[in-house]
C-alpha cells in the first residue's frame, strides 16, 4: 500500500442507488452540464459505509476509493487506525470513521422515513452507531410549480397506534399531515435526531452530515414517482411491527421544532460540537492562500465551487480529500467554497 497518511488523500466520487429520483445538480457540480436526474441522486463522501439496497446486495455502492490507486478508504485506515484517526478517537471508536457525509440532490419528495438512535440501533440492528444526521441546504429548484421544503417531527398527539394504522392504509395525505412542513433557502441547517421522522421534499440540494450506517425506515410502499418499495427496503429486516419501535412519538409544535433543531451558522461553523456531539462542519471560503493542519484529528474536505490549489494538486468543485490525523500541514489556495467535515467529539 504507497498511500502516505502524511498528505491529503483524494478520494474518487461514490454514488448509491435510492429509491427517489435526482442528482442533476451534482453532476453540475461535477461540470456536466446536460445530466439528467437518475436513480443515482446522492454522492457519498469520506464514505467507509456500503449502501443497504434490496436486490443489489451483489453491488458494493457507497464507498470511497483511493484515486489511481485500487484500494478503498476502509481498508488504508483498517491498515493503520491510530495515525489515520488519531489516538483519541481510535480508543473510543475503534478503526470506525464514526462519519459519513453526502451530497443529496433531490427531483422528488423522498419517502417518509425515520432512522434509529444509538440505543435503538444497538437493540435492534447491534450497531454501535444510529442516524442522527445533519441537512446543510446548499440551493434549491422548483419542481412542478412547488418551493422546496421538509417535512420534520411529528405535531402533537400522534399516537404509535394511529400512525401504524394510517401506515397499513397508506394513506400518504394523512402520513405527511402528522409532520411539520417548512420551507428551506439555501443555508438552512436542521439536525435531524434519531427516532425523529422526516421527508426531504423535491427541488432540495444539500450536503448531509451523519452517523455511518445505512438504517432507513420507510413508511410509504411506494414512491412519489410510483416505485414500488421492497418489504425489506420498509423494515430493514425488522419486521413491519418492530420497525415502529424506532419512531419516537413526542408531538412538538412547529416553533418547538424550530427551536430545538434549527441551528444558526456560528462563523465557518455550520453545525458544531455543542449542537452534537457526533460531528462537526464548516464551511472555508478560500481567496488567497490558508494553512491546513490536522491537530491530531483526521477530517474530509469537498470543493464546493471554485478552482485553485490543494497541496501539489490543482482542483476544481467536486474534488474531495480525507487529512488523517496525522497528516502534515499543507496549503490551499485559488479562490474556492469548500466545506470540511470532522467525525464525532
Amino acid at each position: 500500500m504507497n498511500t502516505s497518511l502524511k498528505k491529503p488523500i483524494r478520494l474518487l466520487r461514490a454514488g448509491a442507488w435510492r429509491t427517489y429520483t435526482g442528482g442533476r445538480l451534482i453532476e453540475k457540480l461535477h461540470g456536466n452540464e446536460n445530466a439528467l436526474d437518475s436513480h443515482f441522486p446522492e454522492e457519498w463522501i469520506m464514505s467507509t459505509v456500503k449502501a443497504r439496497n434490496s436486490g443489489r446486495e451483489h453491488i458494493v455502492e457507497g464507498l470511497s476509493m483511493v484515486c489511481e490507486n485500487d484500494i478503498s478508504l476502509a481498508d488504508i485506515i483498517s491498515s493503520n487506525p491510530i495515525e489515520a484517526l488519531g489516538k483519541k478517537h481510535f480508543k473510543r471508536y475503534g478503526a470506525s470513521l464514526g462519519v459519513l457525509v453526502k451530497l443529496i440532490d433531490s427531483a422528488e419528495r423522498l419517502t417518509i422515513q425515520v432512522h434509529p438512535t444509538r440505543q435503538k440501533a444497538k437493540e435492534l440492528f447491534e450497531s454501535c452507531f444510529g442516524k442522527t444526521e445533519c441537512w446543510h441546504i446548499l440551493g434549491c429548484r422548483k419542481i412542478n410549480g412547488e418551493n422546496p421544503c421538509i417535512y420534520f417531527g411529528f405535531k402533537e398527539g400522534i399516537s404509535r397506534e394511529y400512525w401504524k394504522d394510517v401506515f397499513d392504509k397508506q394513506d400518504i395525505d394523512a402520513m405527511l399531515g402528522c409532520l411539520h412542513k417548512f420551507d428551506v433557502s439555501p443555508g438552512d441547517t436542521f439536525l435531524i435526531e434519531g427516532g425523529i421522522p422526516h421527508a426531504i421534499g423535491a427541488g432540495c440540494f444539500l450536503v448531509e452530515i451523519q452517523e455511518p450506517t445505512d438504517y432507513t425506515i420507510r413508511t410509504e410502499r411506494r414512491t412519489p414517482s410510483g416505485l414500488d418499495v421492497s418489504d425489506f427496503m420498509c423494515h430493514q429486516g425488522l419486521g413491519f411491527d418492530k420497525m415502529f419501535d424506532c419512531f419516537d412519538y413526542t408531538g412538538y409544535s412547529k416553533q418547538e421544532v424550530i427551536q430545538r433543531w434549527k441551528i444558526e451558522k456560528d462563523g465557518n461553523n455550520i453545525v458544531g460540537y455543542d449542537n452534537t456531539e457526533m460531528f462537526r462542519l464548516e464551511q472555508i471560503d478560500v481567496d488567497g492562500t490558508i494553512d491546513i493542519t490536522s491537530d491530531g484529528a483526521f477530517s474530509g474536505i469537498y470543493i464546493l465551487d471554485g478552482e485553485g490549489m490543494v497541496h501539489t494538486d490543482i482542483v476544481t468543485g467536486g474534488y474531495q480529500y480525507f487529512i488523517s490525523a496525522c497528516c502534515e500541514p499543507f496549503k490551499i489556495s485559488g479562490k474556492m467554497k469548500i466545506m470540511r467535515f470532522y467525525g464525532p467529539k
